[in-house]
C-alpha cells in the first residue's frame, strides 16, 4: 500500500515529457535568437556609424550594406532584425516556462522573419549580385528558428 502511494506521489511531482521537450526546444530557440540579436545589433551599429569595413576586405559585403535596401526610412534594416530577434528571444523564454499564449506570438514573428529573409536573400542574389556574410548568418539563424518552430511540440 505504501508503494502505491509513493508511486502516485512521484507521478504527481514529475514533469510531463511534453513540458521538458518544450523547455529544451524553446531554450535552444532563445540561444539562437541571442546569436541573431548580436549579429543584427553589430550590423545596425556599423550602419549607423558609417563603418563600411564591417566585413573586412569582402567587396560584396560593402555592396550589400551600402545599398538602398540596407535602410528603410533612414532606419537600418538590421535594426528591425535586432528588434525581431529580441521579440523571438522574449517569446521563446516565456513559452519555455509555460506561458502558452506567447507561442503564437513566437510563431508569427519567426514566420515573418523567414519571409523577410527570403526576400533579402533574393535581393542579394538577383538584384545586388553580392553577399554579406553577416546577412547570410542571420538568414541561417532564421532558418534554424523556422525549423524549430516546425518541429516544436504542439500546444495541447
Amino acid at each position: 500500500m505504501a508503494d502505491k502511494e509513493e508511486n502516485s506521489a512521484r507521478r504527481e511531482t514529475a514533469a510531463p515529457a511534453g513540458s521538458r521537450a518544450r523547455l529544451i526546444m524553446y531554450s535552444v530557440a532563445a540561444v539562437i535568437a541571442l546569436l541573431g540579436l548580436a549579429d543584427a545589433t553589430y550590423l545596425a551599429i556599423a550602419h549607423l556609424t558609417g563603418d563600411d569595413a564591417v566585413c573586412g576586405s569582402l567587396a560584396g559585403c560593402s555592396v550589400v550594406l551600402g545599398s538602398v535596401y540596407a535602410a528603410v526610412a533612414g532606419i537600418p534594416t538590421a535594426a528591425f532584425g535586432a528588434l525581431a530577434y529580441f521579440f523571438v528571444f522574449s517569446a521563446a523564454i516565456f513559452v519555455a516556462f509555460g506561458y502558452r499564449r506567447a507561442q503564437s506570438f513566437f510563431a508569427v514573428v519567426v514566420v515573418s522573419m523567414f519571409l523577410v529573409s527570403l526576400w533579402l536573400l533574393y535581393l542579394q542574389a538577383f538584384v545586388l549580385h553580392a553577399f554579406c556574410p553577416f546577412c547570410l548568418l542571420s538568414a541561417a539563424l532564421v532558418f534554424l528558428l523556422t525549423g524549430l518552430l516546425v518541429a516544436s511540440p504542439s500546444s495541447r
